[in-house]
């Protein structure tokens, strides 16, 4: 999905926040600024905002050699989330549809974005955690969903963030009982960016005990099939059934065709606006249905 104007501007105020977080030298920070506008005005078309962010986090790293800056926040959020596991677990379990409230629970874990936001709000969390149930899921899409299952034979799993990615291991969890002969391969980022989950952060909260878990090769904050590395477009193009965590993988997937199950929550002003919908509630769609999705709300 080409950049938007609305993502140009939060890219920038991203940027500007994250500098002058570790360097108070106005003059440095002028210099990079200038960088920043150097960036985004020699973008070409065809280049997604998750890509744009990568380019400027890059610049940053460069001038600042700052490394890892979200490692203390991600460890945070997967603890949190992990301390969270059996209680959830538990609800899901004695509900009618375990698949279907699992799928709530990994979709409203995807409000732990640093990306997206600048701050991540615990107690807005536990909220959105309490009222997964509410969450509004379209009942010909989920169908859809369990057909596409049942038909698999290996699915790809694209994950987004730290701490989401427990939410994302229960649900994992729960297709693996349901559908015992499954393959499931789980795609996390191959380079720390922003809160995104990276191996490190897969081994911490068990992911990797029960799946197949590939790094990309990049330090994009989503799917860019021409950025990933051959391994995991290869687990995407052997794929039955693709799910995709996030807005960044909606944003770098969408228009490619694939069978592809986005799932996320709209948290800023253009996906709201894009889906027609109240910030922090869920989207569940696949990919030959976006446009379907989008028009239909446009008009």
């Amino acid at each position: 999905m080409d950049i938007n104007l609305e993502c140009i501007y939060c890219t920038i105020k991203k940027a500007d926040s994250l500098f002058s977080k570790y360097e108070n030298d106005e003059n440095e920070k002028l210099k990079f600024m200038k960088e920043v506008f150097k960036i985004i005005s020699i973008s070409e078309k065809g280049d997604t905002a998750p890509y744009l962010n990568t380019r400027i986090m890059r610049c940053l790293n460069r001038k600042l050699n700052l490394g890892d800056i979200y490692y203390e926040i991600k460890k945070e959020y997967n603890n949190l989330l992990i301390s969270m596991q059996k209680e959830i677990l538990r609800y899901i379990y004695s509900s009618q549809d375990k698949l279907l409230t699992a799928l709530k629970y990994a979709m409203v874990g995807n409000f732990i974005d640093f990306g997206a936001m600048d701050q991540v709000n615990i107690e807005k969390l536990k909220k959105l955690i309490i009222g997964a149930k509410e969450q509004v899921i379209d009942v010909k899409e989920y169908q859809g969903f369990l057909q596409g299952l049942k038909d698999a034979k290996q699915i790809a799993y694209i994950v987004d963030n730290a701490g989401e990615i427990v939410f994302d291991k229960i649900f994992i969890k729960v297709i693996n009982e349901i559908y015992p002969d499954m393959i499931v391969n789980v795609i996390v980022r191959g380079k720390p960016v922003l809160n995104d989950a990276t191996i490190v952060d897969a081994k911490e909260v068990g992911l990797c005990e029960i799946a197949n878990v590939v790094g990309n090769g990049t330090d994009i904050p989503g799917t860019q099939l021409d950025k990933i590395n051959s391994k995991s477009k290869e687990i995407i193009d052997n794929a039955d059934l693709i799910i995709a965590k996030g807005q960044g993988n909606f944003e770098t997937l969408f228009g490619c065709g694939k069978n592809i199950y986005y799932i996320f929550l709209c948290k800023c002003d253009l996906f709201t606006k894009r889906f027609n919908i109240e910030k922090f509630k869920g989207i569940f769609v696949n990919e030959r249905n976006v446009k379907d999705m989008i028009g239909c709300n446009h008009n």
